[in-house]
């Protein structure tokens, strides 16, 4: 029997019992929801992903079909799919196309994550509730990992987010609360945007024991970003452990800590 819940911005959704087809516009929540769990429960209440954005890389096997990018959808491929339930996220998507996709009869559930524990209370949310799943046994245990954080050892950092233009992780975001309980914290928290443009002068001028260069959006290597900071030490980490929320949140500490510990300081030109 259909009911109806609140997503995360409180958005009236009616859900089916069980959402037997689901259409994903976020990376991050197809992992979640393919990936499910190895327990019969799990399997026995399984949601079968039908669509998926070109984006969505993980689980590596996943076969769906594909229906562009997270800021540009192919709308008519998805009404056509005709899911159960469209996921998509208040930052990730862009609200005319997710308005569209509801005037076109679609149930969408969109996600608000700005917080370690908001990750796991949307994403068991989202599992249980929207989809009718089973909760699977990585959110449980990934949980518990980053219980077990420790942070005694503090530094400051900037983490850059794209360049051509310099952008910047600010205010309020996912990534800025992974990297405060690894003991990382951000100099940009109390910017008023939450991605402002900063130019490398300012970045350069900037007070900070290290950057940290993710892998995405931008992909940062040791050949492209360090050399911009020199000789500040940069540390390449792993956009997915540091933004995404899903099962990588289970080895995200122990990684991301590796990677932070790891700074590469580039050779002086």
């Amino acid at each position: 029997m259909a009911t109806t819940e609140l997503d995360d911005l409180g958005n009236r959704v009616q859900l089916p019992a069980s959402a037997r087809r689901v259409v994903s516009l976020v990376p991050s929540l197809t992992e979640a929801i393919a990936t499910g769990g190895t327990s019969p429960a799990s399997r026995a209440r399984a949601t079968a992903m039908v669509g998926a954005t070109d984006w969505c890389t993980h689980p590596p096997d996943l076969k769906v079909t594909r229906v562009r990018g997270t800021k540009n959808p192919d709308l008519g491929k998805i009404v056509a799919l005709e899911p159960d339930l469209v996921v998509a996220n208040e930052e990730e998507n862009r609200r005319p196309d997710l308005d569209a996709l509801r005037e076109a009869g679609l149930n969408v559930w969109v996600t608000r994550v700005r917080t370690v524990p908001e990750a796991f209370s949307s994403l068991r949310r989202l599992i249980t509730v929207a989809c009718g799943a089973a909760e699977p046994e990585w959110l449980g245990e990934a949980e518990k990992a980053w219980s077990e954080t420790r942070n005694e050892h503090r530094r400051e950092a900037f983490v850059a987010i794209w360049r051509r233009p310099w952008m910047v992780v600010g205010r309020d975001t996912f990534a800025g609360d992974v990297l405060s309980r690894l003991g990382v914290d951000n100099v940009f928290a109390d910017h008023p945007e939450r991605y402002p443009k900063i130019s490398l002068d300012e970045l350069r001028s900037t007070r900070v024991d290290l950057a940290v260069l993710p892998d995405e959006p931008y992909r940062f290597t040791r050949d492209d970003g360090p050399e911009a900071f020199s000789p500040l030490p940069s540390a390449l980490v792993s956009g997915r452990h540091l933004t995404w929320y899903g099962p990588s949140l289970l080895e995200a500490p122990d990684r991301l800590r590796r990677q932070l510990d790891e700074p590469f300081r580039p050779s002086p030109p």
